[in-house]
């Protein structure tokens, strides 16, 4: 009877294995291969989804390092500012005081010493010499101030022969400057005393009159230079040939310091002063985070965006590479702003959906195919049973032929009981409920004959 087993089982009805949908119906339908296999699939995904957030870009750090300038200077005072902004982002931001732009280039450079971003001066590096480093864009002019005590006829410069004149400490961009402009000017170190004192030392020492003169590179918000620039003891010398200068250094840049400006009531300074500065950059590690670079680069917005006395409104921060390339992030920032996320979610949870969205891809490239070979599985056991039991009534109908006639069958009545019992607690979806109740009028077919040949059995 059930020799032709195969055609039960055709081609055709097959074909629905990939096809099949579990249908709504007892709860207990579910195999317990299915929630092995689902948990299985949700702990693979898991330990795929943690590995390649180990593995890739990590959150950004909490504690970031900034280099600064000397002590009492503008870019301290900057500084401050940027950890007042980051603060509210929950960055704890470590200022470190140096004695100015070649001391934060050096540190910059030094993966050793833990520092991420600072201000840079311009002309001091370049790519090729600091392939580590990338800029956010100009945030200021840092114009080079030359003070000077009493009045001198003539030459300012040459009327200084034999003085002592602070040019900035060592590791500082002042010292840089002023020693190549001096040489420039045929001027050798034997030409006077000079002095490497930071800026508002150098400041202090011209007020009480213990030197005769100073040069420092920093911006007009530096409370020495508006200190000086009041003192009607003080004279701020105008920088003669300017345009050679700008010709010669294209990262300098010609400024005009009007007359009266430092003091209206004084008129100080008595006349319009023309001055050479370089620009002053926002400069990182090409490692630091994605994330906290466009934090840095929405600060720069709030803290140089204003007007000045020697620039407009909106014209910092630039997008200007003057030394070392701009960065990927800082690209992207001048050109559409900060990314989406961060305009519309806190920080911190801006940072996590941004790493989480680059795993989207590869997760959903696992899952999906899981997802799909579930149920196939769940149908591939689902029908290995059926088969079972398709395979056990065939092996009992077999042994029912080859006995005699009269031959006691109790023993196969029993196990056919028992067959029946274990189809009784399978449940399967209902696209296969005709299989299961194909094989349940073969176990009633046997059963009359089992009662048919227990009769004859009896009657004999």
């Amino acid at each position: 009877m059930l020799k032709n087993r195969e055609t039960i089982f055709s081609p055709e009805s097959l074909m629905h294995i990939g096809k099949l949908t579990m249908m709504p119906g007892d709860p207990k339908a579910h195999h317990t291969l299915l929630a092995v296999a689902l948990i299985a699939a949700i702990t693979l995904a898991v330990a795929v989804l943690w590995t390649a957030i180990v593995s890739l870009r990590p959150l950004p750090s909490r504690t970031v390092v900034m280099v600064t300038g000397p002590e009492g200077g503008a870019a301290q005072e900057f500084g401050r500012r940027y950890r007042e902004v980051l603060a509210r982002q929950g960055i704890d931001l470590r200022l470190v005081p140096t004695a100015g732009s070649l001391e934060n280039l050096s540190r910059l450079r030094d993966p050793e010493s833990m520092v991420e971003f600072g201000f840079l001066q311009g002309g001091i590096t370049s790519e090729k010499e600091s392939p580590g480093l990338a800029s956010l864009g100009t945030v200021s002019y840092e114009p080079l101030w030359f003070f000077y005590r009493g009045v001198f006829r003539g030459k300012v410069l040459q009327a200084l022969r034999g003085r002592r004149i602070s040019i900035g400490p060592e590791g500082s961009g002042t010292r840089a400057l002023a020693l190549e402009l001096l040489r420039r000017n045929g001027i050798t170190p034997d030409f006077a005393e000079f002095l490497p004192l930071p800026p508002h030392v150098a400041g202090e020492k011209l007020l009480l009159n213990e030197i005769d003169a100073a040069l420092m590179v920093t911006s007009w918000d530096s409370p020495i230079v508006r200190r000086l620039l009041a003192d009607g003891h003080i004279e701020l010398a105008s920088f003669p040939r300017t345009d050679a200068y700008v010709a010669l250094y294209p990262f300098l840049n010609k400024l005009t310091l009007p007359e009266g400006v430092g003091d209206l009531a004084g008129n100080r300074p008595p006349a319009d002063v023309v001055l050479i500065a370089p620009k002053s950059s926002l400069v990182v590690r090409r490692d630091l985070h994605p994330a906290i670079q466009y934090l840095l680069l929405d600060a720069a917005a709030q803290i140089h965006s204003g007007p000045g006395i020697f620039q407009k409104a909106g014209q910092f921060p630039a997008q200007e590479a003057i030394d070392l390339p701009l960065s990927e992030a800082a690209r992207q920032f001048y050109k559409s702003g900060r990314p989406f996320l961060q305009r519309h979610l806190p920080f911190w949870l801006a940072a996590l959906v941004d790493r989480l969205l680059i795993l989207i891809i590869p997760v959903v490239g696992l899952i999906y195919p899981l997802l799909r070979f579930i149920p196939a599985v769940y149908v591939y056991q689902l029908r290995r049973r059926i088969f079972r039991l398709y395979n056990e009534l065939w092996s009992l109908e077999h042994e029912l032929e080859t006995r005699e006639a009269g031959q006691n069958v109790d023993d196969l009545v029993a196990r056919l009981n028992v067959l029946e019992n274990r189809a009784s607690r399978i449940r399967v979806p209902l696209h296969y409920s005709s299989m299961l109740h194909t094989w349940r009028m073969h176990i009633a077919l046997i059963h009359e004959r089992l009662k048919r040949r227990a009769a004859g059995a009896v009657t004999s």
